[in-house]
């Protein structure tokens, strides 16, 4: 009896022990600790591993939406009226992104691949199908202007065309021929002048089935926080398009993954062929995607400011000293000279001139802004469909615009 009350009794003690120790452990946040410790070990871009897989090839399914500005009053602006533009959208495409390639190099501690897109439409996403009818800029006959504006023989031929097979500032086209290609009669007229000319125009031209070359990426193997980030790219650590060392810096990873365990108060940079440069983004609120908690994260207004406002995007001013104002950015140097300027969608965060220089212009936050929704402790502590889901939310809302005549119109 005294041995049965010693063992209930030694039971007891040793429950309120491993109680006060559970509670120690929880207060002092061991177990986070713990969890953390094992994501950064983990998560490495390494044959074998779920993170290397879902880096691979994205389990998650992914969507590219876009959205046309239909000109509503051509004649008008070629009068000086400011352009009137209707949204149209979306069109609604599932991305296939694989990473293909895969050579790993330096004994483990870096990664190449190429990462090949394709393009599916999806009809029962989009407002319409691939053949609705968009007028917008006519964009070979503007950039083909812009290059030879120096040339004036050439620049005659090419008026005395435009008049004679009536064709002018503006052109009417269909969803799937702005995107993926057609056949241009001006170019193909140039062709003669030019045998290397491509003469088939589409926004999206060459980019569905292909790749925008290789990548040499870290793998996190010698540190977690260099999970996934691009030490070079199509064999270059820098850009040559811009006027600063720091403007042509390749900073952080692709955009579609970052390393984990990801703290508020860092800043996620990222690399965009499609934008040309390096941008980043800061942690703007808590969210929860799916029922999985998530930090939200924004580029703020001085990633695209002017360089009044922040100096040190000096170097996007090209020319040396030709420099736009804040929101939009003339990436021509690496759009073989077509006379493009980037905006995110509605001049949201642009300066005001540029909002009110085009009749339909709404910019809102909650439609226009670029989020990025990422997992703040890691990826490997999320289970099946869940994690891969939040792997990474990545909202894509940057459009093209062009200048014509004072005024900026936006194709889409």
């Amino acid at each position: 009896m005294q041995l049965k009350s010693c063992c209930i009794y030694s039971i007891g003690v040793f429950s309120i022990l491993l109680l006060i120790s559970g509670i120690v452990l929880v207060l002092s946040n061991v177990f986070p600790l713990l969890t953390q410790s094992l994501v950064e070990k983990e998560v490495v871009l390494k044959n074998g591993t779920e993170a290397f897989e879902a880096w691979k090839n994205p389990p998650a399914p992914i969507y590219m939406q876009f959205y046309f500005f239909n000109l509503t009053n051509p004649l008008e602006v070629l009068d000086g009226d400011r352009p009137a533009v209707v949204e149209i959208g979306p069109y609604t495409y599932r991305e296939y992104r694989p990473m293909e390639q895969v050579d790993f190099q330096d004994n483990g501690t870096k990664v190449a691949a190429v990462n090949t897109k394709t393009y599916i439409f999806q009809p029962n996403m989009s407002r319409g199908p691939e053949s609705e009818l968009i007028r917008t800029v006519n964009i070979p006959a503007m950039t083909v202007m812009e290059q030879f504006k120096d040339q004036p023989l050439i620049a005659n031929l090419i008026a005395a065309y435009m008049r004679s097979a009536d064709e002018g500032l503006f052109s009417t086209h269909t969803v799937g021929e702005l995107l993926w290609g057609y056949e241009d009669a001006l170019l193909k007229a140039l062709k003669t002048l030019k045998p290397d000319l491509d003469d088939v125009f589409g926004l999206f031209h060459k980019n569905n089935g292909s790749n925008d070359g290789q990548y040499v990426f870290f793998t996190g193997h010698q540190s977690y926080q260099d999970f996934a980030r691009v030490d070079t790219w199509n064999g270059d650590r820098s850009l040559s398009w811009w006027t600063s060392d720091e403007c042509n810096m390749i900073n952080g990873t692709n955009g579609a993954s970052f390393h984990p365990v990801i703290a508020k108060n860092e800043t996620l940079y990222m690399f965009s062929s499609d934008l040309c440069r390096s941008l980043y983004a800061v942690y703007e609120e808590d969210v929860t995607v799916k029922g999985i908690p998530a930090y939200r994260f924004s580029p703020p207004s001085d990633v695209f400011a002017n360089h009044t406002v922040n100096p040190a995007n000096a170097g996007f001013c090209v020319p040396i000293g030709n420099c736009l104002g804040s929101g939009v950015l003339n990436v021509s140097p690496c759009k073989q000279g077509a006379p493009i300027v980037m905006s995110s969608p509605h001049f949201y965060q642009a300066d005001e001139k540029y909002v009110q220089g085009v009749f339909g212009m709404r910019p809102q936050k909650e439609q226009h802004q670029t989020v990025i929704d990422i997992n703040p402790v890691g990826l490997s502590t999320l289970k099946h469909n869940a994690w891969l889901d939040i792997w990474l939310t990545l909202v894509r809302r940057i459009s093209i615009t062009m200048v014509l005549f004072g005024h900026v119109l936006q194709p889409f």
